[in-house]
């Protein structure tokens, strides 16, 4: 047979695998839906066609039902958790997508696809077949031959590992396959329940078969073993065999498919197209279909003129109706005379949807090359701008601009906001932002427009791509592009965000999520430019000296590590930290290896270690200090801005899903601070001149104060109320001691709990960030909750209340869904449990430092200081302040922090500080 390649795909193995590639960052459609295992899995079978080109495939699945393996041995199998609803949810949509590909599916009952796979693998190897066997799992080894081999994606998804004898024989270090049952019978598998022979593990197993050769031989001959390895053998010999059983592949499953059956025919593209509609995969779509994909896409006429009719006429299509086959008016604005009376119309509206076209990404340095309005569905106007007409046009557009009896609806406006200001205009009246209100509504899903279109409109905006080119030396400039697509391009942004901001009013309204909308996050947005533009000055030579210190750092604590191992390696090498740590110095390693048989040496394993060896804990303070030298001290002089010798960081209320702030260029919420170190770098941000100087303004322990708030727990509001300091009060009644004997050991332990409790800090946790024992922890725990039972009901109540309504709010009414929160699956809905307890509590810090945030600025506006709000980290502002506004900032600051949140019972405490660079102030 000429060139057969048969491919067999373990369906579920790889279902499971690419459901697991998302688990951190999950693909959800606009109905919340977990599309990660479906998207996952067609990428791979899309790229394994491409690339293998094979001339049969199939995909097995594991029967529903009980197998025979399974009906034999009860604890077969027994200990598997419940497939996660998400995968299980997704096995239909795979199955629909694999018969639109025309592939085959194959099952049987009672047998495992393993089974179905070693079946016909054996038997197409003797009709002149090679075959794959496309799977991660290890227990196909077993099967492989001169003709058969192992198509094994790799982990992370980026690779492909093919393994025939050869391969097989080293890594097993066998010298025939067949010997893989041998050792998987003693070693056993933990996933399975297979029990194998206990002290046995994989290093051993493979040391008898290179003995003994056999299972049985090595049984047949257990009186030669020595000690305790004796014992154990000959005590387990009957499960030993039945392992051997239950790892060793059925070869003769009654199953028969002729080579037609698994012959590669073309797929059902139109079909395909529907499914991949149905499930929001757009770039999958595009990527596997090409122009044949396509999501609605609405017609364009293009030449219509609409300064012909007058106007004031209705819109040729009614408000809120689809955009699905509709016919849309799009508008070129080129002259003088048509942009006067365009303005006259749009200062008539009460809103108005805009979007600019620019040079680039970078707002504060761009150049506006247009602008397009929209004031219907389906209708809108693009205004081209180049070297002739800009300075008239912004002139004329201004007043429109600065008009705040007008709301501007804006699709992530803030960028809008800087390239206008790059023109002296300054945006003014209500701001509606379509990704902020897609935000509130769905904040653990995607805000782009492309995303927010395709989900609520039911269209594919045109990419701007397929207009200018992908990033790269042949990118054409947006300019350069026919003056009639520009048009279409850019008057298509400001008309579905028009539509989009229609969409989103009524469904905020709906979900009581319009007054943090309105009050919050809109009303920021002019304050976040402001403090972007602002910047914060750097003292540039105070971190080239702080580079120097940190690199004498590294390498002295690069020798101590190297001395205290005797040897040197390469530290930034997981395997050789690994092999000195659990090989060469004898460190008993805890756990199991990684699937590629490494130590694990990440942070959170190695802490596990740092208390019982100095060496782990030199290993991770290397580690601190050059992540700290390259993220932050290396790092921050390259973004100081040539043009105003600032840095300017860019903030972004539509990334946290609990509602916090984030930055990057830098990233300020990550400095760190819980070391003298990282503290340190916080010196580097300096006042602008000497006329001015840095104020911080902090909350005092704000999530704790919202704890007590919020779960109403008496002891805890009492102790707030009367001043007291909250970890020594907290220590001296889990201690049961006296609030005058409380010792620093146990108000830092106190102070441990405290802050962990609404993360769920368990007793491990706790006992590897104290110096107490896993024991002492469990008992510090349960003391915590005995004395504050109000909090243990609250975060007890929080959890039911998710699980009932699948979402929690913040005192203001901002939502987070738990989409997990009654999986079945243990490690998701724990994971939706904690956040069920913390969202609220965040997000309600959050809130607080915004509306104080909005607060200060227009007070601010009021008394016409000249003193800027430069930074937000967390819990904490950062002001450059004329030196003779400094007390009235101070007062302003406090009061605004402290009232931002009126009608709390606790008393929510600002403090503030100043210097000449923020580490001073802090």
């Amino acid at each position: 047979m000429q060139d057969s390649r048969l491919f067999l795909l373990d369906a579920f193995a790889l279902i499971y695998r690419a459901y697991y590639a998302f688990v951190n960052n999950p693909i959800k459609n606009s109905k919340g839906q977990n599309t990660s295992a479906s998207y996952g899995f067609t990428l791979f079978l899309h790229d394994l066609l491409q690339k293998e080109k094979p001339s049969h495939l199939a995909v097995v699945f594991d029967s529903p039902g009980a197998t025979d393996r399974a009906t034999e041995h009860s604890f077969y199998k027994a200990n598997r958790e419940a497939m996660p609803e998400d995968i299980s949810s997704a096995i239909p949509y795979i199955k629909e997508i694999l018969k639109a590909y025309n592939i085959p599916m194959l099952e049987l009952p009672g047998f495992e696809a393993d089974d179905i796979i070693g079946t016909i693998a054996k038997e197409k190897e003797k009709t002149g077949h090679t075959v794959f066997m496309v799977t991660p799992d290890k227990d196909f080894a077993q099967l492989v031959s001169p003709n058969i081999f192992i198509y094994k994606p790799s982990r992370q998804g980026n690779g492909i590992e093919i393994l025939g004898v050869p391969e097989i024989l080293e890594k097993w270090e066998i010298t025939d396959p067949l010997q893989v049952i041998d050792i998987l019978g003693m070693w056993g598998d933990a996933v399975d329940n297979i029990p194998g022979i206990p002290g046995v593990g994989e290093k051993t197993a493979k040391a008898l078969i290179a003995q003994y050769g056999s299972m049985e031989n090595m049984i047949a001959h257990s009186h030669e073993l020595k000690g305790k390895m004796r014992e154990k053998v000959e005590a387990n010999i009957e499960q030993a065999l039945i392992s051997k059983k239950l790892a060793t592949i059925i070869l003769d499953v009654p199953i028969e498919v002729s080579d037609e059956d698994l012959e590669i025919s073309a797929p059902d593209h139109e079909r395909l197209s529907a499914l991949f509609a149905e499930l929001e995969f757009r770039n999958l779509g595009k990527r596997i279909l090409g122009e044949e994909y396509t999501v609605n896409k609405a017609p364009s006429n293009g030449q219509l003129d609409l300064f012909g009719s007058p106007a004031n006429e209705a819109p040729l299509v009614e408000k809120g109706k689809s955009i699905d086959n509709v016919e849309h008016l799009y508008h070129l604005v080129q002259t003088e005379a048509d942009l006067k009376k365009l303005l006259t119309m749009l200062r008539k509206e009460k809103e108005v949807a805009f979007d600019t076209e620019t040079t680039g990404l970078d707002a504060m340095n761009e150049t506006i090359l247009g602008v397009s309005l929209s004031i219907h569905a389906h209708e809108a106007f693009y205004i081209p701008l180049n070297d002739e007409n800009r300075h008239t046009f912004l002139e004329l557009l201004k007043p429109f601009f600065e008009d705040n009896s007008i709301m501007k609806i804006g699709q992530n406006i803030k960028y809008d906001m800087h390239i206008l200001a790059n023109y002296g205009i300054h945006l003014e009246g209500a701001l509606f932002d379509t990704m902020l209100a897609h935000y509130l509504l769905e904040p653990d899903l995607r805000h782009n427009m492309d995303y927010l279109s395709e989900s609520y409109l039911g269209y594919t905006p045109v990419s701007i791509e397929s207009l200018i080119g992908k990033k790269g030396k042949n990118q054409r400039s947006f300019d350069s592009v026919d003056i009639e697509v520009q048009k279409e391009y850019a008057a298509e942004d400001a008309d579905v965000t028009w539509q989009l901001a229609q969409k989103f009013k009524l469904l905020c309204k709906e979900q009581n999520l319009s007054k943090v909308l309105e009050d919050v996050e809109m009303p920021l947005l002019p304050v976040l430019t402001k403090m972007e533009r602002n910047g914060v000055k750097l003292d540039e030579a105070f971190l080239n000296a702080y580079s120097e210190e940190l690199n004498n750092d590294l390498i002295l604590t690069r020798d101590k590590i190297f001395e205290t191992a005797k040897t040197e390696f390469n530290l930034d090498s997981p395997k050789q930290l690994g092999e000195i740590l659990f090989e060469q110095m004898k460190i008993p390693y805890k756990g199991q290896k990684t699937k590629t048989g490494q130590y694990a040496t990440g942070e959170d394993k190695l802490l596990e270690y740092q208390k019982d060896f100095p060496i782990v804990h030199d290993i991770l303070d290397y580690r601190q200090i050059a992540k700290l030298k390259s993220t932050y001290v290396d790092a921050l002089p390259k973004l100081i801005n040539p043009s105003t010798g600032k840095v300017h960081t860019t903030f972004s209320q539509a990334v946290a899903a609990t509602g916090r702030l984030s930055s990057v260029n830098p990233n300020l919420q990550n400095i760190p601070i819980r070391t003298d170190r990282g503290r340190k770098v916080r010196k580097a941000f300096i006042a602008s001149d000497d006329n001015h100087i840095i104020l911080s303004a902090d909350y005092s322990q704000i999530e704790l104060r919202l704890i007590a708030e919020m779960s109403g727990d008496k002891a805890m509001l009492a102790a707030f109320q009367e001043g007291l300091d909250i970890h020594s009060a907290t220590a001296a009644k889990v201690f049961d001691v006296p609030l005058e004997q409380v010792t620093r050991e146990m108000r830092s332990n106190a102070k441990t709990v405290n802050f962990g409790i609404i993360y769920g800090v368990s007793a491990f946790g706790l006992s590897q960030q104290t110096n107490l024992s896993r024991t002492e922890s469990k008992e510090v725990i349960e003391s915590y909750f005995r004395t504050y039972p109000g909090v243990k009901q609250y975060m007890d109540e929080n959890i039911a209340q998710a699980r009932k309504s699948g979402f929690v709010s913040t005192i203001l009414g901002r939502k987070r869904i738990l989409v997990d929160i009654n999986s079945r699956n243990a490690i998701l809905r724990g994971h939706a449990e904690r956040n069920a307890i913390n969202t609220p509590v965040q997000g309600s810090a959050a809130d607080m430092i915004k509306l104080a945030m909005i607060n200060i600025d227009n007070e601010m506006k009021k008394r016409n200081l000249q003193s800027l709000m430069t930074l937000q980290v967390h819990d904490e502002l950062v002001f450059d302040v004329l030196l003779s506004e400094v007390d009235e900032l101070k007062a302003l600051v406090i009061q605004q922090m402290q009232t931002a949140m009126p009608g709390l019972k606790v008393p929510i405490i600002a403090e503030v500080g100043v210097g000449k660079n923020w580490l001073e102030a802090h």
